[in-house]
Parts: structure tokens; sequence; C-alpha cells
């Protein structure tokens, strides 16, 4: 029963991340700004998580205090998590939000290079097949092969910047400042990420501010992108483990698929779903060691 409830937190965390793009481009149809979707998810985000650490107990909250430089870590690396939301939200003003998830999920490859640099270790051979097997999967789910698609140069571009902050952004939830509980993590990590979307932004939030947006598309987005997933993924994935906990969360793709087939209208083709299908079964192989390791 344990196992299952960790396997129901980590699903309904991907599934939270998965229909955030389908949101985003639908919102886009009003005319939104993407700098007011940024700044409202990231500022109410933080507020939230702000409240919520302020009902943990008093040894937490002394134990923060002594840690001035974990706090400093987690901003900076906060700046990646901003980056991601810019990146990505930008992208998909230009390509559909079938090949932006895509191109978002390349860093299930470009995480196993960054564990290798900083591990000063070479990458294994399951994982470096792992690679190769979704670089092939993006062919085909990207449906690039069409000789009718086109896809735009700069979708594709933020699409990719979107993936490298989104590594660096998972080995910071991951790696950095674990002494911490996870909701000042994260409460910190999303101020970093608030930061840098201000700097970015500057200006244009002001110019394109809109309070009604703000508040009803903010808080979904701050609800789903940046609140209730890494509550979910913190309880769910030390029941899981972190080989069917990533595999789990890799559901987060055909989600995203699926909600803007629903909800937008995007067409996705047979050869797209297989595309789909090859990069969750590379998220498979790459997490196969410690997916034995996890049902041991």
């Amino acid at each position: 029963m344990r196992k299952i409830t960790g396997i129901l937190l980590v699903g309904a965390g991907a599934c939270s991340y998965g229909v955030l793009a389908t949101i985003v481009k639908y919102v886009y149809g009003f005319g939104t700004h993407t700098s007011i979707l940024n700044f409202s998810q990231f500022l109410i985000g933080f507020i939230i998580l702000s409240l919520l650490s302020l009902k943990e107990k008093k040894s937490e909250q002394k134990q923060v205090s002594f840690a001035k430089k974990s706090i400093s870590r987690l901003i900076i690396y906060g700046s990646s998590l901003g980056l991601t939301s810019i990146f990505y939200y930008i992208s998909i003003q230009y390509i559909p939000v079938s090949v932006g998830i895509i191109l978002l999920m390349q860093t299930i490859w470009m995480g196993v290079i960054l564990e290798a640099i900083l591990g000063k270790t070479k990458i294994e051979r399951t994982k470096l097949i792992g690679g190769f097997v979704v670089i092939a999967g993006t062919l085909l789910a990207t449906n690039i092969f069409k000789s009718q698609i086109s896809l735009d140069v700069k979708g594709v571009s933020f699409g990719i910047l979107a993936a490298i902050c989104y590594t660096i952004s998972m080995y910071a939830s991951n790696s950095v400042s674990l002494e911490l509980s996870s909701i000042q993590r994260s409460k910190y990590l999303v101020l970093g990420g608030l930061i840098t979307i201000i700097l970015f932004w500057n200006i244009q939030i002001i110019q394109h501010f809109d309070l009604a947006i703000m508040l009803k598309w903010g808080t979904f987005l701050a609800l789903f992108g940046t609140i209730i997933p890494p509550l979910l993924f913190t309880k769910g994935m030390p029941i899981t483990g972190v080989g069917l906990g990533s595999i789990l969360g890799a559901v987060e793709i055909p989600v995203s698929i699926l909600s803007a087939n629903i909800i937008l209208g995007e067409r996705i083709d047979i050869i797209q779903w297989i595309g789909v299908l090859i990069i969750l079964i590379s998220v498979v192989i790459i997490n196969s060691k410690s997916l034995k390791t996890s049902t041991n």
C-alpha cells in the first residue's frame, strides 16, 4: 500500500507539470505577455511557500538562520529555474506544445552528461545507450521527417535553452543544500527564479501588468508549477526510489501532449506517439540500475 501511495504521489506531480505549457499557450490566446505569466507564477509561488514555511517547526526555522551559505546557493541555482520558465514559455509561442515538451525533456540525456562531469566519472553503457535512444525518439516525436513540418528555429532554440536550464534545476532540486527542509529549499529556489525573471523582463512586467490575469492564471501556474509538484515529489520519491520515480516523472510527456491535443486541438500523428514511447523506454534504460536497487 505504501508503494502504491508513492507511485500515486510522483505520478500526480508529473501530471501537474504536464498541463502547464498547454495552459500557458491557452492564455496566450487572450493576448497575454510571457512576462506577466512568469512573474505572477513565481511571485505567488514564493508567497505561498513562504507562508507554508512559517508553519514548520521552530527547530527547522532555527536551522535555516544558521545556513546563510546554503540559502545563497539555492537562490543562485534558482536562477536556472526562472530561466527554464522564461525560455520554455517563449518557445511554445513559436512551436506546438507537443514539440516543446519533447525538447524540454532532452534533460534526460543532458542530466546524464552533467552527472558524469560533476562526478568526474565515465558514463555507464546503459545510460549512453539510453541517451542515444532519447535522441532517436525525439526525431520521431517532433515529426521532423514529415516534409510538411517546418519547425521555427527560434522556438527550437529557446526549447533547447530551456532544457539546459531545466537540467541544472533538476540537479539543484536533488543535490543542493539537502540539510534544509523541502519547503525551505523550494522557497529559496523559487526566490532565485523570481529575481531572475524580474531582471530579465524588468520594465515589461509593468507594461503588461494585468491583475486579473495575474490572480487567475498566475495562481494556477504557481500551484501546478512551483508548489504541488515539488511537495509531491519530496514525499513520493523516498518511497518509490530514484529509478522508479524518474520513470513515473516521465509521465509528464504524454500528459502534456494529450492536454495540448484536447484543449488546444494540436494534431498528434502516430509516428509522434511512437517517438514518445521510445523516449519513455529510454528513461527505463537509463534508470535500470537504480530501478533494480529500489525494488530489492
